[in-house]
């Protein structure tokens, strides 16, 4: 690490912070005299419930009302509830006409897809496509309590879609239209839903998938759908007749006028969406959030962690099928316009969304870690390409983002920029650690820990750490904490999954720790950390020296049982036409003694042709463990690519 930051927001840019903003509002409120992060982190979690209905005042959350009780049950963890009094609406809150801080632009949606279809939605034109299928849907006999799906890409229908069901009460689910029918039978399978929304295809790298033929295999395995609802996407006119039950977009909202929508007030714990677990260990858990906790957090996290203000245009590249969609079109409820893509991030030799960017004034860019660092190597430089004036926060999350990810941005995207790393995960549909607009960023950390969250590192043993690597954990309740998985009615999978290690504290499962600035550092997750010799390694800091070559475009390290302990075993892909020999193992083997220790050198490096991901771009290194020791990979329905699973089976470099 370095003895500088690589940013630090100018004195201005802290006082005209929504952060700074909150700062005075919950002095001014509590007679307090707080000044910086660390004296506000602090009291975000020592004063807990005064925290969380400063967040409700100062984002003005709209609601029939409050009540008196904040967190009830509040030493319990799982079993607190927040605002168990309140009764409010989500859709009404991201369909607001009026925000704090100042009025929202005209736009509240522009689409690209691909280089092929554009498309714009005013404020006015959402709430009354909402109104429209919030009718259309109460029609075809969809009620508070039931679920409606959608098998959609990031488009505008999708977000009028869970905007209108929630505005009935009804529960969201969603995956992206890439998924195999199994895959989205055993998610979709589980809840069940009374209607689906589906697209007719779509785009990637400039050609079209269909997916009329997969909807009518899952439609037939989904009895509780009453509704196919088909947009067109690929073609202007869908052909439908072989998918049961389906109706056109169009012809679904014909009989329903335009209209000021309605909003059921609901209590703050009714059940908003149901996402789900990656899958690759069995079929998916299905998780389930509340409305209100969901708003609550979300609004914590675009106002004062992003710095979101009325009239900002926030972007992140996002399926329908991981939980950033969730998070990015919450932005609604700040005031944001959504720029929503769907397609390739890589069309026009990398630039597509550069152009975006540039083309619609974008002010927060949302990616992935895998992304920048492609970036990087295939030589791009933004900051030269295309005029960015409006770009002031860039947003990174699905893997640790190594330090040569944070040079590389501040480098050749732009130098006045807040980079924030952030790390949460579907379990909470939110973040542990992330960014504020009024720290400075240093290289290779997420610049905190987030507002009231007590997240802490652990050893094994439930012993709090400082500087040292450990478990993530999360001592106290939060907003966001799941209602449960779906048909675990006496919550035993759900406590197994995060209060097993430590009773009563949440272990998310990252191996991480805290740094001398106060941030975060995310070493991987810590079910797949090696353990060479009784020493834990996480992948992460394996994968930040070999992926500096350029040689390497990216890897996968396991640890492989043998002989009584664990070897490190490291699989590369090597850009096109090049070919893993001697001389390149060992500078591989060399960059990894030299900046690491001698117990990170692999004792194996193999060159694969492609690594397995998840639907949202995270490398699989548990699948590729099983594979290696001849176990069975439960649910490779997914995987985008399982057929990568077959390069790691019987490997001669790794027989005993």
């Amino acid at each position: 690490m370095t003895d500088q930051p690589l940013w630090q927001p100018s004195p201005e840019r802290i006082a005209a912070s929504n952060m700074a903003a909150f700062t005075a509002f919950v002095n001014d409120r509590h007679g307090t005299s707080l000044a910086g992060y660390a004296d506000l982190h602090r009291w975000s979690v020592d004063r807990m419930e005064d925290f969380w209905v400063a967040v409700w005042d100062f984002c003005g959350v709209i609601a029939e009302r409050r009540g008196g009780t904040i967190i009830a049950d509040k030493g319990r963890m799982p079993g607190a509830r927040f605002f168990p009094e309140a009764r409010l609406n989500f859709a009404e809150n991201l369909l607001r006409r009026h925000h704090p801080g100042g009025e929202a632009p005209e736009d509240a949606i522009v689409f690209w897809g691909e280089d092929r279809v554009r498309q714009r939605l005013s404020r006015a034109e959402l709430r009354a496509s909402v109104s429209r299928m919030q009718q259309a849907l109460a029609a075809a006999g969809v009620k508070s309590g039931d679920r409606v799906a959608a098998f959609m890409p990031n488009m505008p229908q999708t977000v009028v879609t869970m905007l209108a069901a929630a505005s009935l009460g009804a529960t969201f689910t969603s995956c992206s239209p890439d998924f195999g029918v199994q895959g989205v039978v055993d998610r979709f399978g589980q809840v069940e839903p009374k209607v689906l929304v589906c697209c007719d295809g779509y785009y990637y790298n400039g050609k079209v998938n269909e997916t009329l033929p997969r909807i009518a295999e899952i439609v037939a395995s989904l009895p509780t759908v009453g509704r196919v609802v088909v947009v067109p996407y690929a073609a202007e006119v869908a052909d439908i007749a072989a998918v049961p039950r389906a109706v056109s977009w169009s012809a679904f909202l014909a009989p329903h006028p335009p209209r000021d929508p309605a909003f059921e007030p609901l209590p703050f714990d009714h059940p908003l969406f149901i996402l789900y677990s990656s899958g690759t260990t069995g079929v998916p858990k299905c998780i389930v959030h509340g409305a209100g906790g969901v708003l609550l957090m979300h609004l914590k996290e675009h106002v004062l962690h992003c710095d979101v203000k009325p009239g900002d245009r926030l972007f992140y590249f996002t399926t329908c099928g991981w939980m950033m969609w969730n998070w990015l079109v919450s932005g609604l409820a700040a005031g944001a316009t959504l720029l929503l893509y769907d397609g390739s991030p890589f069309l026009g030799r990398g630039n597509v969304l550069f152009d975006y960017a540039a083309a619609e004034g974008m002010t927060h860019f949302g990616t992935s870690a895998k992304f920048i660092d492609a970036l990087a190597k295939a030589g791009l430089e933004p900051a030269k390409s295309h005029r960015l004036p409006a770009l002031r926060t860039m947003l990174s999350t699905g893997s640790p983002l190594a330090p040569e990810g944070f040079d590389y941005v501040y480098a050749k995207v732009k130098k006045d920029l807040c980079l924030s790393s952030i790390s949460g995960g579907t379990d909470l549909v939110a973040c542990f650690a992330g960014g504020a607009p009024i720290l400075p960023v240093w290289r290779g950390e997420l610049q905190c820990r987030m507002l009231g969250m007590k997240v802490e590192v652990w050893s094994e043993d439930g012993r709090p750490l400082e500087g040292e690597k450990g478990e993530l954990v999360c001592t106290a309740p939060f907003p966001t904490m799941p209602l449960g998985f779906w048909n675990d009615p006496a919550g035993a999978k759900y406590r197994a999954a995060y209060f097993e290690t430590y009773p009563d504290v949440w272990r998310h499962g990252d191996w991480t720790e805290v740094t001398a600035h106060g941030g975060m550092v995310i070493h991987g997750r810590s079910d797949a950390v090696l353990n060479p010799g009784g020493v834990r390694i996480g992948t992460a800091e394996i994968y930040r020296q070999v992926e500096r070559l350029e040689e390497v475009v990216e890897s996968l390290v396991i640890g492989q049982d043998w002989r009584g302990d664990v070897r490190v075993v490291l699989f590369v892909r090597l850009r096109d036409g090049l070919a893993l020999d001697d001389v390149l193992v060992q500078r591989i083997k060399d960059t990894i003694r030299n900046n690491t220790t001698p117990r990170h050198v692999p004792a194996v490096v193999a060159q694969v042709s492609d690594i397995p991901r998840t639907k949202s771009n995270k490398i699989v290194e548990l699948a590729v463990r099983a594979v290696v020791h001849g176990q069975p990979v439960k649910n490779v329905e997914a995987l985008a690519n399982p057929e990568a699973l077959e390069q790691f089976r019987n490997r001669p470099e790794l027989a005993g």
